[in-house]
């Protein structure tokens, strides 16, 4: 009886031993380790990979898009898009809700939904006609066959914060007649924010949202309640 109760307990505290030392290594000396590492190594991005204006002042995440919108009327069920910015991707994939408005990092994902789903296929069409109206200008009109894919249609987590350099060009000479500003200077703008393939070779080029508009902000010096959040 002894022996077994002696057996019993030393299993016990060779469990709980293990208990302990495994809580130290793995909950505290493995987490503090890969944190120290990341924010010596990795620390912007470990911090969320923040973008800050001017000023200094974090106005959002590179890895997170925004809208760019007008502020909301009486009567209104969605705000209208504010031309004197550069815009990006649709963000249905966030679907119709009242939690996910923003781009903000509540609620993600895609439509799933087929090609020839007719809400879908309104979603384009829509959102193609809306592209080609809001990007005519006196003397510069829009075509259909323009138009890119992602212009009309949301990314899979539907937070996508970037839009082709295709995309950023048809915007150009809306945003350059907004904002009183020559179109090469915009052009240029487009240019000088516009990444490569990674290593040359993985992905597409592509365009940060955000950064652009918070240089655009900087060409045009606008008021601060009207820039982009």
């Amino acid at each position: 009886m002894n022996t077994s109760v002696g057996s019993t307990g030393r299993l016990i505290w060779a469990g709980l031993r293990a208990l302990l030392v495994l809580t130290v290594v793995c909950g505290v000396l493995y987490p503090l380790a890969v944190t120290g590492i990341a924010q010596l190594a990795f620390h912007d991005k470990a911090n969320g990979s923040e973008i800050k204006d001017a000023s200094g002042k974090v106005v959002g995440s590179e890895l997170i898009g925004q809208t760019y919108d007008l502020p909301m009327e009486e009567g209104e069920e969605t705000a209208a898009p504010d031309l004197k910015w550069f815009q990006p991707r649709p963000s249905n994939g966030l679907g119709s809700n009242s939690v996910n408005t923003r781009y903000e990092l509540i609620l993600s994902g895609a439509t799933n939904r087929s090609g020839d789903n007719a809400d879908l296929v309104k979603w384009v069409t829509d959102a193609k006609a809306a592209v080609v109206k809001d990007n005519s200008t006196a003397d510069y009109k829009v075509k259909p066959s323009d138009v890119p894919a992602e212009a009309v249609t949301s990314s899979g987590s539907g937070l996508d914060p970037h839009i082709s350099p295709e995309y950023a060009k048809l915007q150009v000479h809306r945003v350059a007649e907004r904002n009183k500003l020559d179109v090469a200077k915009v052009e240029r703008l487009v240019d000088e924010h516009t990444d490569g393939r990674i290593l040359g070779f993985i992905g597409e080029p592509r365009v940060n949202v955000l950064r652009l508009n918070i240089a655009l902000r900087a060409l045009v010096a606008p008021p601060a309640s009207a820039s982009p959040r």
